[in-house]
């Protein structure tokens, strides 16, 4: 029975995981298509949890889902209306490199897959007891990846700036006001009616 349970969470994450990956890409709304990547970065948690590896899934929820998408969705805020307007695409050479990337991950997924089913991937690495835990990660950060680690700080951090930037160039160069537009108008007086005697235009009698 808990392997049963284990397989259809599995299943759900995985779909989910694909789900929001393809929505990432496809939505032409910026707004959710961050809100796609959030789930996509959920389902990763969920399967990292199934792989036992809890302070990694605790990761990509608190830094990636919490902090990098959220600053996502405050960059798209910020820009206001100019973000809505679709990507328009790009150069011809950009889309067959995206389709020759895809297919060659493709290709490596592929040929994984054959290779366990084949048995010459059943060697297992030599894994110490303390790989995955939060002071290993922490002295692999600090050590070995400290350059990568602080590389990705500043990356991160001009991508704030920028979207700062590119906020504060669109307000600058405001909406044109239509003409008149803004200005209070005071309504027309009605034309005055003279005023009538009591009586009059009755016949006498």
């Amino acid at each position: 029975m808990g392997n049963f349970l284990v397989w259809v969470v599995w299943l759900a994450a995985a779909f989910a995981c694909l789900g929001s990956g393809v929505a990432v890409v496809s939505v032409t709304n910026p707004f959710y298509s961050a809100l796609a990547l959030i789930g996509n970065l959920g389902s990763l948690a969920v399967l990292f949890l199934l792989l036992s590896a809890e302070f990694v899934a605790a990761a990509q929820v608190l830094v990636y889902a919490g902090a990098v998408a959220v600053m996502f969705l405050f960059v798209i805020a910020y820009l206001g209306g100019q973000a809505d307007a679709p990507w328009a695409g790009g150069s011809s050479w950009q889309r067959w490199a995206a389709v020759i990337a895809a297919s060659a991950l493709l290709l490596e997924i592929v040929m994984v897959i054959g290779l366990k089913a084949g048995g010459r991937l059943s060697d297992e690495a030599d894994v110490r007891e303390s790989f995955g835990s939060p002071a290993e990660i922490g002295r692999f950060f600090l050590t070995d990846q400290l350059l990568a680690f602080e590389i990705t700080s500043i990356v991160l951090l001009v991508a704030a700036i920028g979207g700062v930037i590119l906020g504060a160039h669109s307000r600058a160069g405001g909406v044109p006001r239509e003409e008149g537009a803004g200005e209070r108008t005071l309504p027309e007086r009605a034309p005055s009616v003279p005023a009538t005697s009591v009586g009059a235009g009755v016949p006498e009698r």
